[in-house]
């Protein structure tokens, strides 16, 4: 009857509003980790919907402090039971050093020896010379996600039963793979094809 669907209406809404309040998951139970590239689009890469996932997205889609803050919250509080990280090909983490990052920074007048990475945690420093560490660029992108992965796993904040898989978003094929398996590999070379060759002399079969 109307009034049921009605009613059912009016019972969404209020999980959906106070889902916090009321202790309710997101829909997947899940946390994820991505770059900010504009080119990526997590939603449609997952094949998730608005409200199936905590989604935590920075430069590279790296293990950073702020990620394992967010991660052990979902995690350890929210309900979450599964973290996957995307990462992309021609990420911008790629394109520069952390070294020429920093010497940039200080050739328009930053110390970057004193400057609080977070300014409301005047607190929390970084030890001299660390700061190009803490840019996080890297040199390869399967490698960086298997890693990341890998950090993910040895946290101690975040629970050992919560299943943690990475994957590449492919920005020129728009999909995503699983680190250094790349299927241009496999379709573009007759050697990975297996191809059969037979001398001159070889009887066909």
């Amino acid at each position: 009857m109307l009034h049921q669907q009605i009613d059912q209406n009016l019972l969404d809404t209020k999980a959906w509003a106070l889902r916090r309040q009321l202790g309710i998951p997101n829909n997947k139970r899940l946390w994820v980790l991505a770059c900010m590239d504009e080119r990526l689009p997590v939603e449609k890469a997952l094949g998730i919907s608005e409200g199936d996932a905590h989604i935590f997205r920075n430069a590279g889609g790296l293990v950073t402090d702020d990620a394992i803050r967010s991660a052990m919250l979902t995690t350890q509080f929210f309900g979450t039971k599964e973290i996957i990280v995307i990462n992309h090909t021609e990420c911008g983490m790629m394109t520069a050093s952390g070294d020429f990052l920093t010497e940039v920074l200080k050739n328009t007048g930053i110390d970057v020896d004193l400057v609080n990475v977070d300014p409301a945690l005047p607190e929390l420093k970084l030890p001299k010379g660390v700061f190009s560490k803490w840019i996080k660029t890297f040199t390869d992108v399967d490698e960086i996600c298997v890693k990341q992965v890998e950090l993910l796993r040895n946290s101690p904040l975040i629970p050992q039963d919560v299943v943690i898989n990475g994957y590449i978003w492919e920005v020129e094929t728009k999909s995503l793979r699983r680190p250094y398996e790349r299927l241009s590999e496999k379709v573009n070379t007759a050697e990975a094809m297996g191809t059969k060759t037979i001398k001159l002399n070889d009887p066909l079969v």
